[in-house]
């Protein structure tokens, strides 16, 4: 597969920048997403030093809004009709050492809200274009950090933690790869989802004061392969350990909780978009 437009969630910091200027570097169009401005000028002023691509777009949305959400996927569907991959990159971290349980504007748990909800319903609004441009990939980029959902507290009320917090908003994007990868099956689309390396040299790693075990080179380059790589034009439902298929958490394979965590996504978003903006 040769992609033609890519949008990037998350593309002006850490692994969802390298993508960008990587696959700007190849020809590819990129279309970044951030919410800051001045980081997304920044990360384009980068592409255009480095001889890559001009990007096609940029668009900028807060991703734990789901109003804004809504708005970004209206739109990148009128601006970028060809649009063949997704990569829901963006991410929240654990969070700060001994920080407490945060909401999004919407008062959902953050770390639910950025990590998967939002992705969730960017993906659902966007698949029509998807479909439209197919062959077309999505590519979800969870982690090897998977805690399983407690649908009796599912916004994580009682006993917070922000590393549980992260690792079952990490556990929801698998649980929900595998889902659409059934539901696009003989659409041309694939989805599937990938641990891209182990504690990166990140932003999101040092604010949480960790070591960094590896390099955006290394995550970069797995991720890459599940947006490009022709020999995956038929793989979909697959979550990946880098570059090696591997089991999830047990509830992923849970059809029943898959079932759960399909109602409350749907539930969290009508309960958000009902709201006054």
């Amino acid at each position: 597969m040769s992609p033609t437009t890519v949008l990037i969630t998350g593309a002006t910091d850490g692994l969802g920048r390298w993508l960008a200027l990587r696959l700007a570097a190849s020809g590819v169009g990129v279309v970044l997403h951030g919410r800051n401005p001045a980081r997304l000028d920044e990360t384009a002023r980068e592409i255009r030093a480095e001889g890559g691509r001009e990007p096609v777009g940029v668009v900028r949305a807060d991703l734990a809004d789901l109003g804004q959400v809504d708005r970004l996927a209206d739109e990148v569907l009128g601006r970028f009709p060809g649009l063949d991959v997704l990569v829901n990159n963006a991410a929240v971290g654990f969070g700060e050492p001994g920080g407490g349980r945060e909401l999004s504007p919407d008062g959902v748990e953050l770390r639910f809200a950025v990590n998967y909800l939002a992705g969730y319903h960017l993906t659902r609004r966007l698949l029509p274009a998807l479909v439209a441009a197919a062959p077309a990939r999505i590519v979800n980029v969870a982690s090897i950090g998977q805690a399983p959902i407690d649908f009796a507290d599912p916004m994580l009320d009682h006993g917070y933690d922000g590393y549980r917090a992260y690792r079952q908003s990490k556990l929801a994007q698998i649980m929900f790869t595998l889902d659409l990868a059934d539901e696009l099956n003989g659409t041309g689309v694939t989805a599937n989802t990938l641990h891209p390396a182990t504690l990166m040299a990140t932003s999101m790693v040092r604010e949480a004061e960790l070591t960094p075990l590896s390099t955006l080179h290394d995550g970069g380059e797995a991720t890459l392969r599940l947006i490009a790589d022709p020999n995956l034009a038929d793989i979909s439902g697959v979550y990946f350990d880098q570059t090696m298929a591997a089991a999830p958490h047990a509830q992923a394979l849970d059809p029943d909780a898959r079932r759960r965590l399909r109602e409350l996504s749907q539930l969290l978003v009508a309960q958000a978009l009902a709201q006054p903006s």
